[in-house]
């Protein structure tokens, strides 16, 4: 302590509570959807980022945090001097909790007898510098949040519970070492303090340092996983930008679209779509030329209109965002494009036009990026999936073998979830092509290689639930029981449990229930099903009238013959309505219905009955699967139709 003091250099503490935007990365991962279609935003090394808090100089190429795939907004005006920059970092880091000294870990905020000196104003910066310096070698992180962690005290002590903007910004560079560390648990607090001591009305910089916070803590979310407390971090420092700089600001507009693309990632496209827009709108205010921030808010609103089955508006997009790019000089980055722009005339059946795109693709990746790198090997699958489309099966499996070849034997320093992605694009072809057990096997060696990892449970659930859909149509019950077991889990921990997908797992969980005689089990899924379904599709949706059906098998298995007769008559009357009264589905349903009143001794009920006394009771909702149940010795069927989810 007294040397660290003693050799002490001259140090202006004004000069940490500089923020600076971060340059973009010119390339950024795909968020998959159906195909591995992109959501990449893509920007040249002019345009911006959020700016978190600044851990290093110019030396500095060791990161320190990774926040979400997508590039981050800006934040700028906090301080034109000295900037610095921050870097985004690995997740591969393993935890070290310990210290490597033997000293203990202080904590902000407790009381020291050997920490009396933190109240010199000047020990802070010193302090924090040092542990920049550990940062920027990579030699002792653990020795890096120890220097932060009094520093952050010294700040504190110094401050004498005034607003500090150099303690905001020490907690900033210490959440960032929690989370080099693998520590992301350890980083909440910390980043929650920071925002709470953010005095908004004090000047700008205060309110912009809020703002980063909320943005960082947001990135840490999203790497547990949390989509849902992710967006939330993310719209609180997007209304707080708003104050600061307007409405109009462009900095604003790529808040939105950082925003969007975390609303994409969580299956929430109308909302998504409304902050693209407004993106958009923010570029035609500020009358820039087509430039890569518009390229690349273009390129996401294709894919949320590729999404939402609006395919020619995705396609108008997609031809803007490559003519920006092409424009600017970016021509490596419009083979993703073109991608893309494949992908959508596969859905509108362009089929040519779509292969066209692809080989146009194919051939820039081969030349730019080397035969056997993984973005060749995407476009492979692409050209698979598109020949097993249109009957040519031979050439779909060779592609999806060619695609494999890299997939298995990836190139040195590719990210393994990338490798993962392509197994799982890979492995939903061959489900197309009924060969489930080899479907199967790339699911699971696309499990082995994510690891249980922190950043990817909402992945990992994802390809859980459709091992537990492929496991029931081969007859496994137990294995798909399991399956979605551990898929409902981890979406419930991830905060996804308020989504569609989180319903249909749910429906699927209950059928698998059903078939090993677990009925009443299969009820509570079903139930909750109805529930969550009913609230994201409404309860005259299709998928929603299925769980319906599905519980009303239920209710009679286990003698609740009134509220089966009750559901069946509401489904059997939508059906018509929907559908017609010669629709085979309908006629199915309606013979059901005709046993279960024979039984009670009733006729049908022509009149609408409400389900209000029901309904609102327990509601829950959604999927088109139909269950088998079991009464009076006979299994009754209604038409099971298990997908992809």
């Amino acid at each position: 302590m007294e040397e660290e003091v003693l050799q002490k250099p001259a140090y202006d503490s004004r000069s940490d509570s500089s923020f600076k935007k971060e340059a973009s990365s010119s390339d950024r991962k795909p968020v998959k959807m159906d195909k591995s279609a992109s959501t990449k935003s893509t920007s040249s090394g002019n345009s911006k980022k959020v700016a978190h808090l600044q851990v290093d100089t110019e030396t500095s190429s060791k990161p320190v945090l990774k926040g979400r795939s997508p590039d981050k907004p800006p934040i700028y005006g906090v301080s034109d001097k000295n900037p610095q920059k921050q870097h985004a970092g690995p997740t591969s880091v393993k935890k070290r909790r310990n210290a490597s000294s033997g000293g203990s870990k202080l904590q902000i905020g407790t009381e020291d007898v050997a920490e009396s000196g933190l109240n010199n104003p000047d020990l802070g910066p010193f302090l924090l510098k040092q542990a920049r310096d550990l940062i920027s070698s990579g030699d002792n992180p653990q020795k890096a949040l120890e220097l932060a962690l009094r520093a952050a005290k010294s700040f504190e002590l110094s401050s004498n519970g005034k607003p500090c903007l150099e303690l905001v910004m020490c907690l900033h560079v210490t959440s960032a070492i929690y989370c080099s560390l693998g520590q992301y648990s350890e980083a909440i607090p910390v980043l929650e303090r920071s925002i709470e001591i953010s005095a908004i009305e004090e000047d700008q910089n205060h309110a912009l340092a809020k703002f980063a916070g909320h943005m960082q803590l947001g990135d840490t979310y999203a790497m547990l996983g949390q989509l849902e407390n992710s967006i939330m971090q993310y719209t609180s420092g997007l209304e707080i930008q708003r104050q600061v700089l307007g409405e109009t600001d462009v900095r604003v507009g790529e808040t939105c679209r950082y925003l969007a693309e975390a609303h994409v990632q969580a299956l929430q496209f109308d909302e998504a779509q409304r902050l693209c827009q407004m993106s958009l709108d923010s570029h035609k205010e500020n009358g820039s030329p087509a430039s890569l921030e518009e390229a690349a808010d273009r390129r996401l609103m294709g894919l949320i209109c590729e999404t939402k089955g609006d395919h020619e508006a995705a396609l108008e997009h997609l031809v803007l965002a490559s003519m920006a790019m092409v424009a600017n000089g970016q021509e490596v980055e419009v083979a993703s494009v073109d991608c893309s722009i494949g992908d959508t005339y596969l859905s509108l059946s362009r089929y040519d036009e779509a292969t066209f795109a692809y080989q146009k693709a194919l051939t820039v990746f081969k030349t730019t990026k080397g035969e056997n790198h993984p973005s060749v090997g995407s476009v492979f699958t692409r050209l698979a999936d598109l020949y097993n489309r249109t009957g040519k099966v031979r050439e779909s499996k060779s592609y999806c073998e060619n695609a494999l070849r890299i997939y298995e034997k990836p190139m040195p320093g590719v990210p393994p979830e990338e490798m993962a992605s392509g197994l799982t694009d890979v492995s939903a072809i061959y489900e197309s092509m009924n060969d489930l057990e080899q479907a199967v096997k790339l699911l699971q060696k696309a499990l082995k290689i994510y690891n249980d990892a922190p950043g990817q449970q909402s992945t990992i659930a994802g390809i859980e639930a459709q091992m537990g859909v492929m496991y029931y149509m081969l007859g496994n019950y137990s294995e798909s029981y399991d399956s979605f077991k551990s898929a409902i889990s981890k979406l419930r921990a991830t905060g996804e449990k308020k989504t569609a997908f989180f319903g249909i797992v749910l429906n699927q969980m209950g059928l698998a229930c059903v078939q090993r005689y677990s009925i009443n089990e299969a009820q509570e899924f079903f139930e909750e099903a109805r529930t969550v379904l009913e609230h994201e599709c409404g309860r005259y949706h299709p998928d929603t009238l299925g769980v319906y059906s599905n519980l009303a098998g239920t209710y009679d298995a286990t003698g609740r013959l009134e509220d089966a007769i009750e559901i069946l008559e509401y489904v059997v009357e939508m059906r018509e309505e929907k559908l017609g009264t010669a629709n085979p589905d309908v006629d199915d349903e309606k013979r059901r219905l005709a046993e279960l009143l024979k039984e009670a001794g009733r006729v049908r009920s022509r009149k609408a009955r409400s389900l209000e006394n029901l309904l609102d009771a327990n509601s829950h909702g959604i999927s088109n699967d139909g269950v088998k149940y079991e009464k009076n010795g006979n299994i009754w069927e209604t038409g099971c139709n298990i997908g992809h989810i």
